[in-house]
């Protein structure tokens, strides 16, 4: 079976097994054949027969036919699971997992590849005839089995040795990166800090900057009220001298009027104002040189 893909060994092995299932389909039809042989052999005796005994007769047939091909279908079936099961037990020797694919059972090109196959290789009646001694599936030697075993096992030590030598390397590895790792931490930390020192630094150029703005303003606002003061302070003392003014020659009236009583409580009431006058005056002068 060079199309499948099958060696040479395969190949016989496939061979061997189509020559048994030849030769069981051989052995099932004769039978089939004979049962045929007996029915005109013991029934077909006379010349004439009924539609009941004709119907009897095919029923009668058909049971053994029926029974003859379900028991060759269950036999090949089970010949099947046989020959799975040898192939599977020496596949497990190996710790192999064969797998199948029931779906290419029914493949029709397959089959028609295998039919054609079945018919060059047994197309010769000679050759169908011989027997060709078919080995039984050897059992494995224990000693070559034990030694695939040991070299199985000595192959997975050398593995594994290498995977630790990697793992050893591995975890060095991630011990570099983790330790980079926490300098990598470290290191933000200290950005995440100088970045907040910075931006204290940023705040307080600000908040500075901001006093110093408030601090022109009030120069300014200070300078404009000094002015104001100033001219309050002028006026005030203008004020001053002609309450003084005013006082005196109020003083010389009520030297020269002294007798006149009305006059005199005019005048008093005048001065008394005045003096209060002065006292307001003389306050709002304290508090402005005060602030000055």
């Amino acid at each position: 079976m060079a199309e499948f893909g099958f060696n040479e060994h395969h190949q016989n092995e496939a061979i061997n097994y189509m020559r048994f299932a030849r030769s069981k389909r051989i052995i099932r039809l004769k039978t089939i054949d004979s049962c045929f042989e007996d029915l005109k052999d013991s029934r077909l005796v006379e010349e004439t027969f009924t539609v009941d005994e004709v119907r009897d007769m095919l029923d009668g047939l058909q049971l053994v036919v029926r029974g003859e091909v379900e028991t060759e279908l269950i036999n090949t079936a089970h010949t099947n699971v046989l020959l799975l099961r040898q192939l599977f037990s020496q596949a497990e020797k190996f710790y192999l997992r064969l797998q199948t694919d029931i779906s290419e059972l029914e493949n029709r090109e397959l089959l028609e590849q295998v039919a054609e196959f079945e018919n060059t290789e047994f197309k010769n009646p000679n050759k169908t005839n011989q027997e060709i001694s078919k080995p039984k599936l050897a059992p494995l030697n224990e000693g070559g089995v034990s030694e695939l075993l040991n070299k199985e096992i000595s192959r997975l030590q050398e593995e594994n040795n290498k995977l630790k030598g990697r793992l050893r390397t591995l975890e060095t590895q991630a011990m570099g990166a983790l330790d980079e790792k926490t300098r990598a931490e470290r290191a933000l930390k200290d950005l995440q800090k100088v970045k907040g020192e910075q931006q204290e630094i940023t705040s307080l150029e600000d908040t500075v900057a901001a006093l110093q703005e408030d601090y022109q303003k009030s120069l300014s606002v200070n300078a404009a009220s000094q002015r104001d003061l100033q001219d309050n302070l002028v006026s005030a003392k203008h004020d001053l001298l002609r309450v003084q003014e005013q006082l005196s020659l109020a003083e010389k009236e009520l030297d020269r009027k002294f007798q006149q009583t009305s006059a005199y409580r005019n005048m008093k009431e005048i001065l008394t104002k005045k003096n209060e006058q002065i006292k307001d005056i003389r306050k709002r002068l304290s508090k402005y040189e005060s602030d000055e």
